[in-house]
């Protein structure tokens, strides 16, 4: 397999204790990146990768725990992405909203009897 724009290839050494068991494991992970080494030095590149999982945690962490979307049983044709996709939406208009703990601004919504959800996403009434 080919990768025209490759740059740089890098490992990432993780060391990881679990904290149910208290094991001590280790585990090597890959990336690819176009970025010149001028431009994405080690640091760097372990700066992304790290905003990169901080990022899919705080989505992933919201989805599973605030919607309780593991136990969705909305599983035929294409249901379950589009309503994932749905849920992503509302984070981030809450989120755009300014909105810092996800649960309460839902709830905040759902008791609003003015149009300020629609305002949300530029709908006036």
């Amino acid at each position: 397999m080919e990768f025209p724009y490759a740059k740089q290839v890098c490992a990432i050494r993780r060391e990881i204790t679990h904290l149910v068991s208290n094991k001590f494991t280790t585990e090597t992970v890959y990336g690819i990146t176009s970025l010149e080494a001028s431009r994405a030095n080690p640091a760097r590149l372990l700066e992304a990768s790290r905003g990169h999982w901080s990022i899919e945690n705080r989505l992933h962490y919201v989805r599973d725990v605030t919607f309780d979307e593991d136990r969705s049983r909305v599983r035929r044709g294409a249901g379950a992405h589009i309503m994932a996709s749905i849920r992503n939406l509302a984070i981030s208009i809450l989120r755009i909203a300014g909105a810092r703990y996800i649960p309460s601004a839902l709830r905040h919504c759902a008791r609003q009897n003015d149009p300020f959800v629609f305002r949300l996403i530029g709908v006036r009434l």
